[in-house]
């Protein structure tokens, strides 16, 4: 760390060039991690918006000796993106397309963009004519920068290779303030009237021309000899053969050269055509035996992961998560591409054939459908997080995830890495691109203990040692950063060591930029994250006790925090819901992986994050997670983020004064309790211009309509117009609990009424209660103690000796009941209940898959917008209802897929309301507009509901079971079902009159 007198004239001088510049403690723990095993505590962030911002940087940190670390979406598995000095984040501001040349094509981009933004755009502006290819499984938060620095390759890199072989020019920053451009034929001066960027790049063109003539020999014959050579400099491009191509030779140098400030790169041809090939094998070895056959048929890619990641998934996301896997433990993925559907269909049929004469394939099939295909494909590119934390309850670490051979020689030397790690006591899960002979293999290393360290020492050295016997790299995409430099003499003689020192020393004479890698690096075993780390004991409410040993007696709070690997997915602006506030801001703290990263500051004592329970950094970067739950799902690493804030808050404000809307919102269900009696009061004052006055008093947006207020006995009265007996109750085995919850009592008593129809119509006997409360809103606003006691009670009302499922209306509550009971109330019959809960569209959606036939005969609308609650999606999966308007006979439904904004009391709070309308925009709010006829608004959650009166109050949203209740065109009939309304415990069940 810089000394004090140094890093406050840096940061000043920072300041008087304009560069945003952030050193605040909360800022340097989320950018002392990236996606490696390390930690390496910057000096403070740098959020460059221009050229010249990088100019100023690279200046000020020349003048005071401080180290430059080049990011992007600092999604690096071995270190590269981590520093002891000035962090300079491309990803915020300079992540533009700038221009698409396609008869040229090539594209010229600003660092920070995104790889599937670019690949997305250049597909539009081309009418899908072309795209950009390299693809690797972050493409949805990696950047170009990114991509240039490790020389990324991705799934599909069998047809078209690494980034190296897509860059046409690469512009760049030296550390001596020089701007120059690498091209496939030599280096010039970005701009040809800057005197001093022309001297430099032509002197350093004359010394890197002298530095291969010296070296041609050891060039030709130790670099670039097999397809993902990544491992050292590319220094072979600079050969005469290979016509002085500095561009490539930059590609892989890890930001030890230059700072990337642009590039142009090229385009492909997208294929017309292409088929998704599943094939399913006994072993990992067995699948690499036959990739020698498989290449013969000119693949696009050929993917391979184990049986270990496939069940991980299922876990986390349901056994629908994966569709159409063949039989087998282990998988190839192989996509093949062409003119027409049929031929790539007739090559597929030719491909199954040659591997069945093999011998090895278990089963292999075709998967035609869209969904198979993205279904197959997630598994694959979830694979870095869904391997961190298994189903099994281990957990594996990178480290040895990238090592590469030639495709022929893939499964001898996996038979040799299987015994190398029995050797030592590991298991390595594995997964990656077997086609290109590249695997990725996160391995159960021990990394909290001495002991545990010295095996992933030993273990490393080993295993590069063997991937050289077997004429590999010990990194064939990730870079060698901080992981594997030490071991790069392992692999190449002393001779290119030597020159690979030197080139970065032409580069960069000052020695600032990105240290710790590639030469002069530091100790493999150094700077580890989960070194460290004091034994404490954290006393929390939530049961977080990981699902094995695998923690190895680390404290649960500690271990469950740890969770988070960032691999970055919560940075991705499409697919999934997480994460809402990340896409709204843009900002790293507002990210899962952000606050994770804070929070494993905290558990550290980091001088970062020093207060514990009652850390300022942690409040803060916790301040706008909107508790939606969808990281739980959508995180390969489970990471569960509403959790960690409803724990950290309860301990942070106690002793201290709450904010009003812990009282307001906190305290709801209480609240309501009053203003049932007083409902008509209570609504014709909000109606007033005090209403503004009461709601800025309890701490609420006053920009926000409040919702109307229902009188207490309106639900009951619903529930009774459904036409059902009121007397009595509903016994038998095959029966169901209708919960109607607090939201549903207080606010939309006339979903309840609609529920009990639907539910009858199911031809099941239902009993409604209404008898307790999830605690919800106890939770999301840390008050623990209260939400403990009332899940008891509801726990102990609910639990009658019967394994009825308990069907709750409004799906947050639901959630609550479902995964915060017995996370909270340690005791089996808490554990008894919440198995039985389901929301109202999982357990349509389950009659549903039974043959029933939702509203018969009852005019349903043409279309509809889904927009499904975040705890449903997290907790229940996100197809039920889907599944539910499609029976009943909705053709066109459009998801909103992503958090409403409201997410309960978060878009209620005045200090959030602006945030919670910008994550509407994420996806409700264009899906409104988009719009149009005869539209239904499917809205489960309260919380969405009132988000799309706010939006469009023309088009109120609707419940599900609003939308499929039969209404009095069956009332006329006589009820098959009776509904008994009890206000006692579940057991006590009535004899029907």
């Amino acid at each position: 760390m810089l000394e004090t007198r140094t890093r406050t004239s840096l940061l000043g001088e920072l300041a008087a060039a304009g560069v945003p510049v952030d050193a605040s403690p909360r800022r340097r723990a989320e950018y002392s991690y990236d996606a490696s095993n390390y930690r390496v505590e910057p000096v403070a962030v740098a959020f460059p918006r221009t050229v010249e911002d990088v100019v100023a940087a690279v200046g000020a940190c020349r003048a005071s000796g401080t180290p430059v670390i080049a990011r992007g979406g600092g999604t690096s598995m071995a270190g590269n993106a981590v520093g002891p000095g000035l962090v300079l984040d491309f990803s915020r501001h300079m992540h533009r397309v700038l221009a698409i040349d396609e008869e040229a094509g090539t594209v010229d981009v600003e660092p920070g963009v995104i790889l599937a933004v670019l690949s997305r755009e250049v597909e539009r502006a081309t009418g899908g004519r072309r795209t950009f290819a390299p693809d690797p499984s972050s493409k949805n938060r990696a950047t170009v920068g990114g991509a240039i620095a490790n020389d990324a390759c991705g799934n599909h890199s069998v047809r078209y290779g690494r980034t190296s072989d897509h860059v046409a020019e690469i512009d760049l920053v030296t550390s001596d303030g020089a701007r120059v451009t690498a091209t496939e034929t030599g280096l010039r001066a970005t701009d040809p009237a800057d005197s001093f960027s022309a001297g430099r790049a032509q002197a350093l063109t004359r010394s890197l021309e002298q530095l291969a003539q010296e070296n041609l020999g050891s060039f030709r014959l130790e670099l670039g000899r097999i397809p993902r050579q990544v491992s050292g400099y590319h220094l072979e491009n600079l050969l005469p053969e290979k016509k002085f191509n500095i561009a490539r030779a930059v590609v892989g140098s890890e930001g030890t050269w230059a700072v990337v400030v642009g590039a142009r790169m090229k385009l492909v041809p997208k294929p017309a055509a292409a088929l998704l090939v599943c094939l399913g094998y006994e072993d990992v070895v067995d699948a690499a035996r036959d990739i020698p056959a498989i290449l013969e048929f000119s693949p696009a890619a050929v993917e391979g992961t184990d049986e270990a990641i496939v069940a991980t998934m299922r876990h986390r996301r349901g056994p629908d998560s994966v569709l159409g896997l063949p039989e087998g433990h282990a998988w190839l993925f192989v996509d093949l591409d062409g003119d027409d559907p049929g031929s790539v269909r007739a090559l597929a049929d030719r491909l199954l054939a040659r591997l069945a004469e093999n011998g090895r394939l278990v089963q292999g099939r075709a998967a035609a459908d869209p969904a198979e295909r993205a279904s197959l494909w997630r598994v694959r590119e979830d694979g870095a997080g869904l391997s961190s934390r298994l189903a099994s309850g281990g957990e594996s670490w990178p480290g040895w995830e990238d090592s590469a051979v030639a495709p022929e020689r893939l499964a001898d030397y996996l038979a040799d890495l299987r015994g190398l790690l029995a050797e030592h006591g590991l298991t390595g899960v594995m997964y990656g691109h077997f086609g290109a002979g590249c695997m990725h293999i996160r391995i159960t290393y021990d990394l909290r203990s001495e002991e545990g360290r010295e095996v992933f020492r030993k273990f490393t050295r080993r295993a590069a040692e063997l991937v050289v016997r077997h004429g590999g790299s010990l990194s064939g995409e990730h870079g060698d950063g901080r992981a594997r430099s030490e071991l790069l003499p392992l692999m190449y003689s002393p001779a290119v060591m030597a020159a690979f020192a030197e080139a970065r020393r032409l580069w960069d004479p000052s020695g600032i930029l990105n240290p710790g890698s590639m030469t002069d690096p530091d100790p493999m075993d150094a700077h580890l994250a989960l070194a460290g780390v004091p034994e404490r004991e954290w006393r929390t409410s939530f049961d977080l006790h990981p699902a094995s040993s695998a923690s190895h007696g680390t404290d649960p709070w500690v271990h469950a925090v740890q969770g988070c690997i960032g691999v970055g997915r919560c940075r991705a602006d499409s697919g999934g819901v997480m994460c809402p506030s990340y896409r709204a801001t843009r900002d790293e703290k507002d990210s899962t992986r952000g606050r994770a990263r804070v929070l494993q500051d905290m558990v550290r004592g980091a001088r970062t994050v020093e207060e514990g329970w009652k850390s300022e950094e942690v409040r803060e970067v916790l301040d706008l997670c909107l508790a939606c739950k969808a990281c739980s799902t959508d995180c390969p690493a489970g990471v569960d983020m509403a959790t960690y804030k409803s724990e950290f808050f309860d301990h942070y404000y106690s002793g201290r004064i709450r904010p009003l809307s812990h009282f307001s919102l906190g305290w709801l269900p209480r609240w309501l309790k009053l203003t049932g009696r007083l409902s008509a009061l209570v609504n014709a004052v909000l109606a007033t211009p005090l209403g503004k006055v009461a709601a800025a008093a309890g701490g609420l947006t006053t920009k926000r309509a409040l919702p109307r207020f229902a009188g207490a006995g309106e639900w009951r009265r619903e529930v009774a117009e459904a036409g059902v007996l009121t007397a009595g109750g509903a016994d038998g085995a095959d029966s169901v609990v209708l919960f109607v919850d607090t939201f549903t009592r207080g606010f939309r008593p006339e979903v309840a009424g609609a529920a009990a129809r639907v539910l009858a119509g199911a031809g099941q006997p239902v009993e409604c209660s209404a008898d307790a409360c999830c605690g919800l809103t106890w939770i999301s606003t840390g008050q623990l103690g209260t939400a403990k006691r009332l899940l008891s009670k509801a726990a102990e009302a609910l639990d009658d000796g019967t394994d009825r499922p308990i069907v709750v209306v409004e799906p947050s509550c639901a959630a609550a009941l479902r995964k915060d009971l017995p996370e909270l109330v340690h005791t089996e019959q808490a554990k008894r209940v919440a198995a039985r809960v389901r929301s109202f569209a999982a357990h349509v959606a389950d009659r549903v898959s039974t043959g029933w036939e939702p509203s018969p005969g009852k005019p349903v609308p043409e279309q509809a917008v889904l927009q499904t609650h975040c705890h449903e999606y997290s907790v229940f999966g996100a197809a039920a209802q889907r599944t539910a308007l499609k029976a009943a006979g909705v053709r066109n439904i459009v998801d909103a897929e992503g958090c409403c904004g409201v997410a309960g009391n978060f878009g209620f709070e005045a200090q959030h309301y602006e945030v919670s309308m910008q994550v509407a925009e994420n996806a409700l709010a264009p899906a409104l507009r988009g719009a149009e006829g005869d539209v239904a608004v499917l809205t489960d959650g309260f919380s969405c509901a009132r988000q799309v009166d706010q939006l469009d109050s023309s088009r109120p949203g609707l419940h599900l079971a609003q939308i499929l209740d039969p209404g009095t065109a069956r009332l006329s009939q006589p009820p098959t079902t009776q509904i008994a309304m009890s206000q006692r415990p579940l057991g006590q069940v009535t004899t029907p009159q």
